[in-house]
């Protein structure tokens, strides 16, 4: 058996220990989600610098409050993801807030060249959270 093989024989051995994949998808989403809240909460003002000169005016409020608020409304779904909790919802949430992310980034990166690390990293977690939710509604 070579190299290569032990490997593959192994990771397969623990794949099938391993949580089932919907979980996992479901437990990384929602620590993304929390982490993301609490980081909000804490530090508001270092997630304010991802709102553009012309979108900042059609905020009801200034960009570091409502990253503030923000963040509580992450805590709240990232904790329901992680226990399993109105996964439909709080995964519907999430998939919509990170589209829209998504599309506004996607318009800066296009309009300056700014966030295209945060694109790219979004477009993921977006199809994440569809993932997640596609399977919370396929369950009985």
């Amino acid at each position: 058996m070579t190299s290569y093989e032990r490997v593959v024989a192994r990771s397969r051995a623990v794949a099938t220990r391993s949580p089932d994949p919907s979980t996992l998808a479901r437990v990384g989403l929602g620590a993304m989600v929390l982490l993301a809240g609490v980081h909000k909460l804490l530090a508001p003002e270092a997630w304010a610098v991802y709102v553009t000169d012309w979108l900042a005016p059609l905020l009801v409020v200034s960009p570091v409050v409502f990253m503030f608020v923000n963040g509580v409304l992450e805590v709240g779904f990232g904790l329901a993801l992680l226990v399993d909790r109105f996964t439909a919802f709080a995964s519907l949430v999430a998939a919509v807030s990170l589209t829209a992310t998504v599309a506004y980034l996607l318009v800066v990166w296009v309009l300056s060249g700014r966030f295209g690390d945060v694109l790219a990293r979004d477009v993921g977690l977006a199809a994440l959270a569809w993932t997640v939710l596609v399977e919370a509604l396929r369950d009985p």
